[in-house]
């Protein structure tokens, strides 16, 4: 009897299991792969306990001690996580599925390279937005393009070009949030990616730009649909300023900037290891440490380069499967590991305390969306099958102030 839905479901679920998945999601992703994960995230929301004050019922005076102590009080909030939603479906034609009856590894080695794509896709949407913040934003514009049809777009840091794929339909506007959408000719407000360029920083899209086109130097590139809904990264939780009194996840943290929205400093003429050494005695001062540098592999390399015999590798275990190469330099209060990560932004060295920081999930970070039990569905437009992967979670650290965001203009 040949294979139905049913059981070509069951292959599936049999070769996609959830050691393959996850092998396929962290193993080229180091901070994605070390992060604690806490996979129960359920409910409306999480709040996340922070404190960042203690009672100040002190003085060397009983009095004034008395006074304050019935004054104050330990300063304490919550971080009301929310949950981010992320999808990637794979499609198969149902000529194939057809012609593949009664032969399951015929039709998983058909349908292996979709589910695949599918899955490397969402691992990179949910890799890229642990570095960055919820606006979603992947790069910037250099320069206003030339006229040209098919045109290109000079990305104003060119490593971000590693955020781009063939295929993918991106918008442009002149902000994070709010701002206006950009325009090739006028009209046209969305674009086919039809080439990247990957030594140069470029990309090229299909349609035409004009003299009646309204992009400019430092807007920002979206994939269509995601602007606003990004996870919620490192740089919000360590943003590149200091954060002011709106709201986030439910907390103004503008009344103690550093234990509740990290520290920052600006790396710009420093060498990479007077940065790093900077950056660890500014998070010491505050009485905190950091035991992780993350970094775009250019910066490693510098490291590396300027360590120079000096260089000690150090590997580390994600799991039983995964581990990673990194850098150890000396800190005031332990080695600290540096790692690449062609995920962080080249400008951006991030400072971590690891034990502090999870990936919360409905479920796997990455896992099937199924409906009726079945991770296989039959498309109800086209003759065809589909398979859905989806993210539901956030991330979140329960010490800000143990972080440091180095930045490089």
């Amino acid at each position: 009897m040949g294979l139905d839905l049913t059981s070509f479901d069951a292959a599936l679920k049999q070769h996609y299991t959830n050691d393959r998945v996850e092998d396929m999601v962290y193993k080229r992703n180091p901070f994605l792969a070390l992060l604690t994960k806490m996979e129960q995230f359920g409910g409306k929301n999480l709040p996340i306990p922070i404190i960042y004050g203690n009672p100040q019922g002190r003085s060397k005076t009983f009095g004034n001690a008395k006074t304050r102590g019935a004054a104050t009080s330990t300063k304490v909030d919550d971080f009301v996580l929310t949950r981010v939603k992320d999808y990637s479906i794979a499609t198969i034609d149902n000529e194939t599925l057809e012609a593949s009856k009664g032969d399951a590894n015929a039709f998983m080695t058909a349908f292996s390279t979709e589910v695949d794509g599918a899955i490397n896709s969402l691992t990179r949407s949910i890799a890229i937005g642990v570095f960055r913040d919820s606006s979603a934003a992947i790069g910037q514009v250099l320069a206003t393009p030339s006229n040209a049809s098919p045109w290109v777009i000079t990305l104003k840091q060119s490593s971000d070009v590693t955020n781009f794929e063939l295929q993918q339909v991106i918008n442009i506007w002149s902000a994070k949030s709010g701002g206006t959408q950009r325009s090739s000719d006028g009209s046209d407000t969305s674009w086919v990616v039809v080439a990247v360029d990957r030594d140069a920083g470029t990309i090229t899209l299909d349609g035409t730009y004009s003299g009646s086109g309204t992009i400019a130097a430092n807007d920002y590139i979206f994939i269509e649909g995601d602007r606003g809904l990004g996870i919620s990264g490192l740089s919000d939780w360590i943003p590149d300023s200091a954060p002011g009194s709106t709201l986030f996840f439910g907390v103004n943290r503008s009344v103690d900037v550093t234990r509740l929205g990290g520290l920052r400093m600006d790396g710009t003429g420093l060498p990479i290891e007077e940065a790093l050494i900077e950056g660890d005695a500014k998070v010491n001062r505050e009485g905190f440490y950091i035991d992780h540098y993350f970094m775009n592999p250019k910066k490693l390399a510098d490291l590396k380069k300027a360590l120079g015999t000096k260089v000690q590798y150090v590997t580390l275990q994600a799991n039983a499967r995964i581990s990673f190469t990194g850098v150890m330099v000396d800190g005031d209060k332990g080695p600290i590991t540096c790692l690449a990560d062609f995920n962080c932004p080249y400008d951006h060295i991030y400072g971590l305390a690891m034990e502090y920081w999870k990936l919360y999930s409905l479920g796997k970070a990455v896992r099937p969306v199924p409906s009726d039990g079945l991770d296989m569905l039959r498309q109800d437009t086209a003759d065809g099958v589909e398979v859905r992967y989806g993210f539901y979670g956030n991330l979140a650290t329960r010490a800000p102030g143990s972080n440091i965001v180095i930045t490089y203009s």
